[in-house]
């Protein structure tokens, strides 16, 4: 019986030794696949904001919230993988303002349509830059997506102005007006 007890101590001793060495070893091989994946999406960190034409720039200035959206997809961040994981908590937040305070002149089914794509394309790089294995090859996937995402944004925007640029001919927006099917339009007549 005592030898008994002796195995169970002796074993129960042995098992609960900490292997310091097999432990820093592996806190350092989960440092370098951090530091991998810091740097593969420092470099595929890079949103390409092309110039938007100066008479749909002009009409975007007053547009406060898209500035400063802009503003945050230009800026960078350097230090950690953590500063990237509050950049795409910041720009979630920047692109849902944006779909709130969208002015009347672009207020159309298309463009917060895309605004909602752009938001939801956020929204999947904010939760994969937030797990714990970050994949950083659909992380950097996304960023080209949202690239093409934003740009398609702005080419809907310069189609907007160019449209609002063409002049109407007189009468033409009574002539809309009786096309719309969505007025009702009586079928017996009004008399005064």
């Amino acid at each position: 019986m005592r030898i008994g007890w002796f195995i169970v101590v002796c074993l129960g001793l042995f098992s609960c030794q900490n292997d310091n060495a097999s432990l820093k070893a592996e806190q350092a091989k989960e440092a370098q696949k951090k530091e991998v994946v810091f740097e593969t999406i420092t470099s595929g960190w890079s949103f390409d904001i092309a110039p938007i034409e100066p008479t749909t720039q002009a009409r975007l200035n007053g547009w406060m919230e898209w500035r400063n959206f802009l503003r945050e997809v230009n800026q960078k961040p350097k230090s950690t993988l953590n500063a990237f994981q509050k950049k795409a908590s910041v720009l979630v937040t920047q692109s849902e303002a944006l779909v709130n305070t969208l002015p009347m002149e672009f207020n159309q089914p298309a463009v917060r349509a895309r605004l909602k794509v752009i938001n939801t394309k956020l929204k999947s790089l904010d939760l994969f830059i937030h797990l714990n294995q970050t994949p950083a090859a659909k992380v950097v996937k996304l960023i080209g997506e949202i690239n093409t995402e934003i740009e398609y944004l702005q080419l809907q925007f310069e189609e907007i102005v160019q449209r609002s640029l063409i002049p109407r001919e007189p009468g033409e927006p009574d002539f809309v007006k009786m096309k719309d099917t969505t007025r009702a339009i009586p079928n017996t007549p009004i008399i005064p």
